[in-house]
C-alpha cells in the first residue's frame, strides 16, 4: 500500500491584512519544509500567501477553486481543481485534510472552521480570526489558538501524529 502524503488545509480570507499575509507565507513555508502537502482555496489573500510561502520552498500545493476561472488563481500552485461549486468546496478542502490551519477570519473561513469542527477527528488551529459563542455568550473551543506561525503548524502537525489511527 501507498503511503499518502499529509495534507493540510490552509484557510482564510481573499481580503487579509499584512499581518496575515505574512503569517500565511510562513506557515506554507513550514508545513512544505515538514514535507505536508499544502491544500487552499487558490485564490487571493491568505490564499495566495500560504502558496508563495510554500512553492518558495518547493513545497507541493493544491489549489480548490470555487469557480472554474483560470485568471483567477493565485501563483505557486502546484494543482489546481476546478469544482464550480462555489463555496461549497469548502467542504471538499475540510474533507481532503488531516489538519486544519486557520489564519483570520472571514464568512468563508467561519464555515471552513464549522465545516472542519463538524467532521470531526482533525485538528483545527486558529491563528487570530473567529472566537465563537454559544447562545448563553460562553465561549466555544472551536479551535485551538496558535501565538505565531511556527505554534500553528506545530499544534497541526501534533494533532495529526496523536490522531487515532484509521482502520485499514
Amino acid at each position: 500500500m501507498t503511503k499518502v502524503t499529509r495534507q493540510v488545509a490552509v484557510c482564510g480570507p481573499r481580503e487579509c491584512t499584512r499581518q496575515e499575509a505574512e503569517w500565511a507565507r510562513a506557515v506554507g513555508e513550514l508545513l512544505a519544509r515538514a514535507g505536508i502537502t499544502v491544500l487552499c482555496g487558490g485564490g487571493a489573500g491568505v490564499m495566495a500567501a500560504v502558496a508563495t510561502g510554500a512553492a518558495e520552498v518547493g513545497g507541493l500545493v493544491i489549489g480548490v477553486r470555487p469557480d472554474t476561472d483560470r485568471d483567477a488563481v493565485c501563483p505557486g500552485l502546484s494543482a489546481v481543481l476546478f469544482t464550480n461549486m462555489g463555496e461549497a468546496r469548502n467542504a471538499i478542502l475540510v474533507e481532503s485534510a488531516d489538519a486544519v490551519i486557520v489564519i483570520g477570519g472571514s464568512w468563508g473561513t467561519l464555515s471552513e472552521v464549522a465545516l472542519a469542527r463538524r467532521r470531526g477527528g482533525i485538528p483545527v488551529v486558529s491563528l487570530g480570526g473567529w472566537q465563537i459563542r454559544d447562545a448563553n455568550g460562553r465561549p466555544v473551543a472551536a479551535t485551538v489558538g496558535a501565538a505565531d506561525p511556527a505554534d500553528a503548524v506545530r499544534r497541526a502537525l501534533d494533532g495529526i501524529d496523536s490522531a487515532p489511527a484509521e482502520p485499514t
